[in-house]
């Protein structure tokens, strides 16, 4: 955090900037504002957000594996590389998100009568898309397989890595808890959430579940052999 707060910052400001057309037009939608018509240009608008993410935890592992880098060019590299892929992955796990939000604004502010079936099909199905949705943006971000068989192994990780999976999803929803339950919408936490809410979230999740992505696809040894065989041939030349 000490050595990393700044770039986390960039980091942020860049992921907000791609999500920001997207989040305007819910916001407009949520308000009552033309509702289904900003409804759905807030999901037509969210077509960066899946490269955004990639981007985002490609960069944040790489300093969990001290391998130094430039915030923007970093960002930039990855996400031209990857949005055209996680584009529509991108756009239902906004679509999910979304969702999320109307249910728990019926039950916490509306009032909505909510059985105990109904809060835990919304509880689990957070926690599950928390528990899943990094190892596929790890995977778009570091490996080239197509959607399902990315999609696949995501779910398999987080069955057989289930406790890490599991603290990684606590661990980075935790920050939204304290932002939703905690800390309401004023001229204090909301630039607070603009410039490191993200970030701050996505670190506490890939302390967890980096790990077992590395191990399993051998991501830094393959880094490192790319690495030196690119040294060797430069040292021929």
């Amino acid at each position: 955090m000490a050595r990393d707060f700044g770039a986390l910052i960039k980091l942020n400001l860049l992921f907000c900037a791609c999500a920001l057309p997207s989040g305007v037009l819910f916001l407009l939608s949520f308000l009552g504002v033309y509702s289904a018509i900003t409804l759905l240009l807030s999901l037509v608008a969210a077509f960066p957000v899946g490269g955004a993410l990639s981007a985002c935890m490609f960069f944040i592992t790489k300093r969990l594996r001290d391998d130094p880098g430039y915030v923007w060019d970093d960002f930039k590299r990855k996400f031209t590389g990857t949005y055209k892929l996680a584009m529509i992955p991108g756009i239902l796990c906004v679509a999910f998100v979304y969702a999320q939000i109307y249910l728990w604004d019926s039950f916490l502010i509306s009032s909505a009568a909510l059985g105990i079936a109904e809060l835990l099909l919304m509880g689990m199905s957070l926690l599950g898309f928390g528990m899943i949705s990094p190892y596929f943006y790890l995977q778009i971000a570091y490996i080239d397989l197509s959607v399902p068989q990315i999609l696949k192994n995501s779910v398999i990780i987080t069955i057989s890595k289930f406790g890490r999976s599991l603290m990684g999803s606590l661990m980075g929803g935790l920050i939204w808890i304290v932002f939703v339950l905690y800390l309401p919408p004023s001229l204090i936490t909301v630039p607070l959430l603009v410039l490191f809410g993200f970030s701050l979230s996505w670190l506490l999740t890939l302390m967890w579940v980096w790990p077992p992505v590395d191990k399993l696809f051998a991501i830094e040894d393959t880094l490192r052999k790319r690495y030196d065989e690119e040294s060797n041939n430069v040292g021929m030349k």
